[in-house]
């Protein structure tokens, strides 16, 4: 199959992005990312991942490969298998017939991943798009150029265990009915997106970065579990997914091409003005890590004033931009 390769700030995105453009459909990443109203926050005490609470910066996993469907009409299949011997047989019938196929797998167990990147961590999406002997040739986004993964790697990657263990989850495009993104589909995203920042819910959006700010407050200076939480936060933010500050770049990317798709010119300032409120994002990251490392004073208070900062920005930043698209 030919297929061109493009490097993704974000794996899901990149992958769906990567997936509708070989469909005819014109899709950036950050208009992926937009449409599907996959911008959020949330701080799940309830999720523990290594004892320690989930915290997330974008929509739930599957949540912008799914976004995507209705305003492109479009339709795709979603398959697991019980063994990696099913799995792979239907993949390389998907290949055999033309396919490019998505997949999700675990980084941990992908050798063409660094050591020093490799994490348990259940839910990163790539695509394949053929296979020469015993090698997949792989799509994956966050890498500048394709890669190759032999069969026994790839299977365990697939059916990895643990939390959002992927069950050797593929999928692919079966129809797109609308190729073409509507001024309004844009309009609805953006919507859906404000409804999700400004949840009336203690555990999302921007009331659920006050309530990580509370936890972090309460945090006893000098107990080596303080340090171990704020080295988790800093991990769920940076090594996950792509953090904090970059969701929001992409999102800002999104709201200047919205600018033009949707003709609402007064987008352009609000995607300078998130670009802003990522910087902080990155300060905090920043902020965080040196307290990890040693280098300065471990300061929960200062990180949880830090993170207020964040969610008065954003607060305000959603609650403008829902009159800027009424």
């Amino acid at each position: 199959m030919k297929f061109e390769h493009q490097h993704a700030a974000h794996c899901e995105s990149g992958v769906i992005s990567g997936m509708l453009r070989q469909h005819g459909v014109p899709m950036t990443e950050s208009l992926a990312f937009g449409l599907s109203s996959a911008l959020s926050f949330a701080y799940l005490p309830f999720i523990k991942i290594s004892g320690m609470p989930l915290v997330s910066y974008r929509a739930q996993p599957r949540s912008i490969i799914k976004g995507l469907l209705a305003p492109l009409a479009a339709r795709c299949r979603f398959e697991t298998f019980r063994s990696p011997q099913a799995g792979q047989a239907r993949l390389d019938a998907l290949l055999a017939e033309g396919q490019l196929v998505g997949l999700q797998t675990s980084v941990y167990w992908l050798p063409y991943f660094p050591p020093n990147m490799r994490f348990h961590f259940n839910a990163h999406n790539l695509l394949v798009y053929g296979k020469e002997g015993d090698d997949y040739l792989i799509s994956d986004p966050v890498f500048e150029t394709p890669m190759r993964c032999a069969s026994a790697d790839l299977a365990r990657a697939r059916f990895a265990k643990g939390l959002l263990a992927p069950k050797g989850l593929l999928y692919c495009i079966q129809s797109i009915e609308r190729k073409t993104i509507e001024a309004q589909a844009i309009r609805n995203a953006i919507r859906r997106n404000i409804r999700t920042m400004l949840a009336p819910v203690p555990i999302v959006g921007v009331r659920g970065m006050r309530m990580l700010a509370n936890k972090l407050a309460s945090l006893p200076v000098g107990d080596a579990h303080t340090v171990d939480y704020i080295g988790h936060v800093v991990r769920m933010q940076e090594e996950i997914g792509t953090g904090g500050a970059g969701f929001r770049f992409i999102y800002a990317a999104f709201l200047e091409e919205a600018a033009q798709l949707a003709a609402l010119p007064q987008l352009v300032g609000y995607a300078s003005r998130l670009t802003e409120i990522g910087d902080g994002w990155r300060l905090f990251a920043l902020k965080a890590a040196r307290m990890v490392k040693g280098r300065e004073a471990v300061e929960p208070p200062a990180l949880a004033g830090m993170l207020r900062i964040q969610a008065d920005h954003e607060e305000a930043f959603f609650r403008d931009l829902k009159r800027a698209v009424a």
